[in-house]
């Protein structure tokens, strides 16, 4: 799959190869971890938001960051 994104970005060198799975494989991990550590209003949210963060890693966590962190206990 990510070989497949490298082949429209084009041209990439070395390290902005590395830098790129990087990203993709670091944010949602950051984003995962985010979601276990927080406290929620109700566990079966937090459990659909870990689901959706691993089954779709880089649309989930952008996902979570725009619709979860809302639904979380402040």
């Amino acid at each position: 799959m990510l070989n497949t994104i490298f082949l429209f970005l084009g041209g990439l060198g070395g390290w902005e190869i590395l830098l790129t799975y990087a990203i993709i494989l670091l944010f949602p991990l950051i984003v995962l971890i985010d979601c276990l550590k927080s406290s929620w209003k109700d566990a079966t949210n937090k459990l659909i938001w870990v689901i959706v963060i691993i089954i779709l890693p880089v649309v989930g966590a952008i996902l979570y960051l725009i619709i979860g962190r809302a639904q979380k206990d402040k």
